[in-house]
C-alpha cells in the first residue's frame, strides 16, 4: 500500500508539471507571432524605378517634398491584401499610396478646397496613373473630406511627427488634428495647382519640369523655434540658408503682432499679399532645428523649417 501510494503521488507530480509547460510554450508562441505581425516605421525602402504610361518615377528619400495635385482614395481587393512594403492593407487606418516616397513616410495632406489637414502615414505604392499625386485609404480620405470616387486637389508635405502621432497611425488611428490652412495659403496652393498642366510628377526630368513651366515649392519637417530680434521688423531671407516660419496671414497687422510678441520678424510675400512670421535666417541646419524645436515648445506645432524663400 506504502509502494502504491508513493506511485500514486509521483505519478500527480509528474503530470501537474506537465501541464505548467504547456502554457509557457504557447504564451512563448504567442508573443513572438505577435512581434512579427508588429507594424513598424523601420527599415525604410525606397524602391526600383519603375513606369506608369510613358512617365518613369525614381523613388527616393526627399526629405522636403512639398507638392500640390490631385488624390483619390482606393480600399484595395479586401481587407488581407498587403501594402508594398509587405503590410496588412486596412482600409479604415489612416495611409496613403504614393509613387516615389520612402516606404512608410509621413505627410500632412490639405484638402484645398476646405484647408482641412490630417497626418497620413504612406506605406504603399500608387496611384497607378500620372493624374493624381497621392491615393488615399478609405479611412484617411474619410477623415479628409473627401467623397467617394471624386479625385480632389490637395498639398502633399512631407512631415517628421512625434513618436505618439506615428504610433496611433501604425495602430490604425487618427493622429491629433491640424490646425486649418487659412485661405490667403490656400490661394497661393491653388494658383500653383492651376500651372500644372498636365501635372508634372516629382521624377519626371528636369527638361521636362521645365516645359511644363511648374515651381516646385520647397518646404518642411516639423521640429522647433528660437526667439531672435524683440522687434517685429522685415528682414530679407537669404536663399542659403534657412527660416523656421510660425504663421502667415493676409493681414500685416496682424502678423506684427505675432512677430512682436516672439520676438520674431515678418517677412512680406513678393506679391504682398501673404505676410510671413518667421525666426532666422540659420546658416547652420541644426541651429535652424533647433529654432523649430523651441517654436513647436511653446505652443506652434505648425511651424516649419523652410530652405531658400518661397
Amino acid at each position: 500500500m506504502r509502494f502504491e501510494t508513493r506511485l500514486s503521488a509521483s505519478m500527480i507530480a509528474l503530470l501537474t508539471l506537465a501541464s505548467c509547460s504547456t502554457p509557457d510554450q504557447t504564451s512563448v508562441t504567442s508573443v513572438s507571432s505577435a512581434s512579427s505581425e508588429r507594424v513598424m516605421d523601420y527599415p525604410l525602402t525606397i524602391g526600383d524605378p519603375f513606369t506608369v504610361g510613358s512617365v518613369k518615377y525614381t523613388p527616393a528619400d526627399t526629405a522636403l517634398y512639398d507638392e500640390v495635385g490631385l488624390a483619390g482614395w482606393y480600399a484595395g481587393n479586401g481587407s488581407s491584401t498587403k501594402t508594398a512594403n509587405g503590410e496588412e492593407f486596412s482600409p479604415s487606418a489612416i495611409t496613403g499610396a504614393h509613387k516615389t516616397l520612402p516606404l512608410p513616410s509621413y505627410v500632412e495632406v490639405t484638402a484645398l478646397d476646405t484647408g482641412r489637414t490630417i497626418l497620413v502615414r504612406i506605406n504603399d505604392r500608387g496611384p497607378m496613373t500620372n493624374e493624381r499625386l497621392i491615393d488615399l485609404s478609405e479611412g484617411a480620405a474619410r477623415q479628409l473630406g473627401i467623397a467617394d470616387g471624386n479625385a480632389s486637389p490637395v498639398r502633399v508635405r512631407r512631415v517628421n511627427p512625434p513618436e505618439n502621432e506615428r504610433s496611433a497611425l501604425r495602430s490604425a488611428m487618427a493622429a491629433s488634428g491640424r490646425m486649418n490652412t487659412p485661405e490667403s495659403l490656400l490661394k497661393i496652393l491653388r494658383e500653383k495647382l492651376a500651372k500644372q498642366t498636365p501635372p508634372v510628377p516629382a521624377s519626371v526630368p528636369a527638361a521636362k519640369a521645365a516645359s511644363a513651366k511648374t515651381k516646385t515649392v520647397k518646404a518642411a519637417t516639423p521640429v522647433a523655434t528660437k526667439a531672435a530680434d524683440k522687434k517685429a521688423t522685415v528682414q530679407p531671407v537669404s536663399k542659403a540658408g534657412y527660416v523656421v516660419q510660425v504663421a502667415a496671414f493676409a493681414s500685416r497687422s496682424n502678423a506684427d503682432a505675432l512677430a512682436k510678441k516672439l520676438g520674431a520678424h515678418v517677412a512680406p510675400a513678393a506679391d504682398g499679399k501673404l505676410f510671413r512670421v518667421r525666426f532666422g535666417p540659420y546658416v547652420d541646419e541644426k541651429e535652424a532645428q533647433s529654432a523649430l524645436g523651441e517654436a513647436r515648445k511653446r505652443g506652434y506645432p505648425q511651424a516649419r523649417l523652410l530652405r531658400d524663400q518661397l
